[in-house]
């Protein structure tokens, strides 16, 4: 399978994309990075930048059920007997619209073992003068009411400044409880908890994969809302939502393979900061699962940006 790196470029803020997974390979406002940039060569092991539909995250033990019927999804996380990150992280995406600034592709998810639905799905990358919006679309071409989720997969940078330094800000009031093998138990309030992130916490102290449910009080240009701040000593990454977008998942490592071609392969620290329209195991639990009619869309954003000081 060939993947074609696309390159976007709108004044200072450039961004390329692939369109194996449509993964955002790099993202940079002037000199500084926004996310951990990669290589369209380099391995899924971390899915860095990668889309996640028709859910994020994990499947307790790839089984779901739809009415009567129990639906047993491929186990892609063969540790944790799970089905992870959904069923278009290869998929090799059509480019549907381009321009200097901005791109379209798209991608049909079958149905296969498991997955009983036909929707046809999109992702838009436009640049901004200081970063990216994204969004995602979702048409069922199923005769039933589908089910639907979607997340992405950006490690985040604050420019050249090592990830473990910088603070980690997310407007939360609960955390997922999960077992052993990373599946939800139920949510809890952070209060009083290491899980508090609401005033910051230093990344290098923080040993997280873990989700988030966003409680975002006000919002920022273009009616998203701020779901998580990475701050530096002179600038901060900011994480938007929409308000179909009310989860966050947190993945820390202090064991990532760099690979950006310059002879980089680590391991250093990194931190993925995921936006999520559910949180894991939606399919079981109904959380932020939204229901798609026949011949109907969906569609939702989200943003990175670089905020100076």
């Amino acid at each position: 399978m060939d993947s074609t790196s696309i390159g976007l470029r709108l004044g200072d803020t450039r961004a390329t994309v692939d369109t194996i997974g449509v993964r955002m390979l790099s993202l940079r406002v002037g000199d500084a990075d926004l996310t951990q940039p990669v290589t369209a060569s380099t391995p899924h092991e971390y899915y860095n930048g990668v889309v996640l539909a028709p859910w994020p995250n994990r499947v307790r033990g790839g089984r779901w059920r739809l009415g009567d019927d129990v639906h047993q999804l491929d186990i892609t996380e063969p540790a944790r007997g799970g089905a992870l990150h959904g069923l278009l992280s290869f998929a090799d995406y059509r480019v549907l619209e381009r321009s200097d600034d901005a791109v379209t592709l798209g991608a049909r998810i079958p149905v296969q073992h498991g997955w009983p639905f036909e929707l046809d799905t999109t992702v838009r990358y436009q640049l901004e003068p200081d970063g990216v919006l994204v969004t995602h679309t979702a048409r069922n071409r199923s005769a039933s009411p589908a089910p639907w989720a979607v997340g992405a997969h950006p490690y985040l940078r604050v420019g050249a400044h090592p990830v473990e330094g910088l603070e980690l800000r997310i407007p939360t009031e609960t955390v997922f409880d999960v077992d052993a093998r990373l599946d939800p138990t139920g949510e809890s309030p952070v209060d009083g908890t290491a899980f508090d992130l609401r005033g910051g916490r230093r990344v290098g102290e923080l040993r997280l994969d873990t989700a988030f449910r966003i409680h975002a009080s006000t919002t920022g240009s273009g009616g998203l809302m701020e779901s998580a701040r990475l701050a530096g000593p002179d600038a901060d990454t900011v994480l938007l939502q929409d308000a179909d977008w009310a989860f966050v998942q947190v993945f820390t490592t202090d064991t990532y393979r760099s690979d950006t071609g310059q002879g980089d392969t680590g391991p250093i620290g990194a931190i993925a900061v995921e936006p999520m329209s559910a949180p894991p195991d939606a399919l079981n639990s109904g959380i932020g699962l939204a229901w798609i009619e026949p011949g109907a869309s969906w569609t939702g954003s989200w943003a990175l940006r670089r905020e100076t000081r």
